[in-house]
């Protein structure tokens, strides 16, 4: 069967992707594993995703790798997912070199642990002169995390002098934001069949077109991502306005 690759019209593609990798539980609960199993299977959906982003000229893909909230989860879980970053980092720095990609990390990098931030640190570093996919991994992220952290430095420099209270607008706050040199995502993909957001780029996704799709993020593949790209492509995109003003 031939790809749905060929079907997406590449004057037509989102600029910036940003995915919500849900189920790797579930997932391995069906295989009768812990958790854990779920997450390191997973990760081969996101080396997928990624080459898929990067083969068809995506400029920017985010993806939902770890929530503040999910510091929340039994101490086994988390100290397994640090490991499982760290060692998928360093492997794959060298990957993403070879197809010209950026790596960058957006969230409450302090809770981090040392040897996950310096790992993250050296991979960003050996990225940074990279032209192709700006590959964005959102760690110890939530929204409401990143909207009250921008508030609090906004205030800080109104109270410094640094800015007139009285011409803050959206725009100068989205300076304040983690994403602030990248364009909000055009498209949302969600896994697993939850239709959530998840305190997940909550200001940023005001205008994404969002995608919901049963499959379970170790089982997400290539095709499952063209697929929401194509899905992507017949709406119609109006920004508020009439299909009349548009046309």
């Amino acid at each position: 069967m031939e790809s749905l690759k060929f079907s997406i019209n590449s004057e037509r593609l989102p600029k910036h992707i940003a995915i919500i990798m849900d189920g790797n539980g579930r997932w391995a609960k069906g295989q009768g594993q812990d958790r854990l199993f779920g997450h390191y299977h997973g990760v081969e959906s996101v080396r997928l995703a990624v080459e898929a982003s990067a083969e068809l000229g995506i400029g920017y893909l985010t993806l939902y790798a770890f929530s503040t909230e999910n510091w929340e989860r039994p101490e086994r879980e988390v100290n397994g997912l640090m490991e499982l970053l760290v060692d998928t980092i360093r492997k794959e720095v060298p990957t993403l070199n070879k197809n010209n990609i950026r790596l960058h990390v957006i969230g409450n990098t302090e809770m981090l642990p040392e040897k996950t931030m310096t790992v993250l640190e050296e991979a960003i570093s050996e990225t940074a002169g990279n032209t192709g996919l700006n590959l964005i991994m959102a760690l110890s992220y939530s929204s409401r995390w990143e909207m009250g952290e921008a508030a609090r430095q906004l205030g800080l420099d109104v109270k410094a002098g640094k800015l007139d209270p009285e011409t803050i607008d959206q725009y100068s706050f989205q300076k304040y934001l983690c994403t602030r040199n990248f364009p909000d995502p055009e498209l949302m993909i969600r896994t697993s069949g939850e239709h959530r957001i998840s305190n997940f780029l909550l200001y940023q996704l005001a205008y994404a077109e969002l995608f919901f799709t049963p499959v379970l993020w170790p089982d997400f593949r290539k095709e499952n991502l063209y697929e929401a790209i194509l899905d992507f492509q017949t709406r119609e995109r109006r920004f508020g306005k009439t299909s009349e003003q548009l046309g």
